[in-house]
């Protein structure tokens, strides 16, 4: 009887070792943002070539909206193990103090998508993600949204039109030299109380690429959107740096595969739906949307470009010239043309 036990205590370890190794490694990769952005999107992409990649052995949970953290959360849960993968926007790591991600808050530093990819996906943003491993994350790559334009409930066509509006921005102190650059007043706010205080008038106005401001309703409770497309908003996706290293190296290998992918992706589907979202504001009626004449673009990049002076110290002088010397290079493209 003693042996029947024994065996069958034995049998049930063995069933119970048998069903862990048969559990999938869950990552939760929480987000602030709508599922239909740009990030959204990508996110759910990469949910679905993680999962076929690897036969089973990742399950991806996609928590979107900031129904898991918000973004002033997420940052400590990660380190902290309590989520495992992100992608917040890059102005989240200067206060985490990775200050070089700064440079990416300069207003008018890219003038279009393809200077933007000359840094993302070249030895200086490969050499800036590194830096928060010190930190406990790993950078697995970069994700665009897009151009970010202002807007508030009075126009603007040129850079007075801002002075004395309080404007919502993220935790950023390039962000923060911009607004007064413009004599307007900087606001930082999470993201998800952004559209309750354009509605109660906490704020005047904000700044937002195109398919922020349309799913998040924000087009609602502003009258007016002037297409500067001054500033570039973008997304670091990571992980925690122990659990990335912790993996069995077969499952890392088809995840670093399934995010290449994703990134492509992300970046492949930005800008057209920035586009798509820019048409839906126009048709909803409820925001006039305005296009700057050159005159007035130029106006704004007079008055935003000392900004890059005044916050060079804080970046660091050296990587910027690094940014300015990449970006006057001709382009591979280019090159073989020529």
């Amino acid at each position: 009887m003693k042996k029947m036990k024994l065996l069958a205590v034995s049998l049930l370890a063995a069933c119970s070792t048998w069903a862990m190794a048969q559990q999938p490694i869950v990552i939760k990769f929480s987000h602030v943002v709508a599922n239909d952005t740009p990030k959204g999107l990508a996110a759910e992409y990469f949910k679905k070539k993680a999962e076929d990649y690897t036969k089973g052995k990742v399950k991806v949970e996609v928590y979107a909206n900031s129904t898991l953290y918000k973004d002033k959360e997420e940052m400590e849960a990660l380190q902290l193990g309590a989520v495992q993968m992100l992608a917040p926007s890059l102005a989240k790591f200067g206060p985490l103090g990775v200050k070089e991600f700064e440079m990416f808050d300069l207003p008018y530093i890219f003038d279009n998508y393809d200077q933007l990819h000359k840094i993302t996906q070249g030895p200086i943003g490969e050499s800036i993600l590194k830096k928060l491993e010190p930190k406990g994350i790993r950078g697995l790559g970069y994700w665009d949204n897009g151009f970010k334009s202002f807007s508030a409930n009075t126009p603007i066509k040129q850079p007075t039109d801002l002075k004395g509006k309080k404007m919502r921005i993220q935790s950023s102190k390039v962000l923060e030299a911009q607004m007064r650059a413009l004599g307007a007043l900087p606001q930082v706010l999470p993201f998800s109380e952004v559209y309750q205080a354009l509605q109660t008038g906490v704020v005047d106005g904000t700044e937002n690429p195109i398919s922020n401001l349309y799913t998040q309703k924000m087009f609602e409770v502003q009258k007016h959107l002037a297409m500067t497309e001054h500033g570039y908003l973008g997304y670091a996706v990571i992980v925690n740096k122990k659990f990335w290293d912790g993996l069995p190296p077969d499952v890392r290998e088809q995840l670093e595969k399934a995010m290449k992918e994703s990134t492509d992706f992300a970046n492949r589907i930005a800008k057209h739906q920035n586009d798509q979202d820019l048409e839906k504001v126009k048709k909803s009626g409820k925001t006039t949307v305005y296009n700057l004449t050159p005159a007035e673009r130029e106006a704004f990049k007079k008055a935003l470009l000392p900004v890059h002076k005044e916050m060079a110290p804080r970046i660091g002088p050296e990587l910027l010239q690094q940014v300015y010397a990449d970006l006057a290079a001709p382009s591979k493209a280019a090159a073989k043309k020529k």
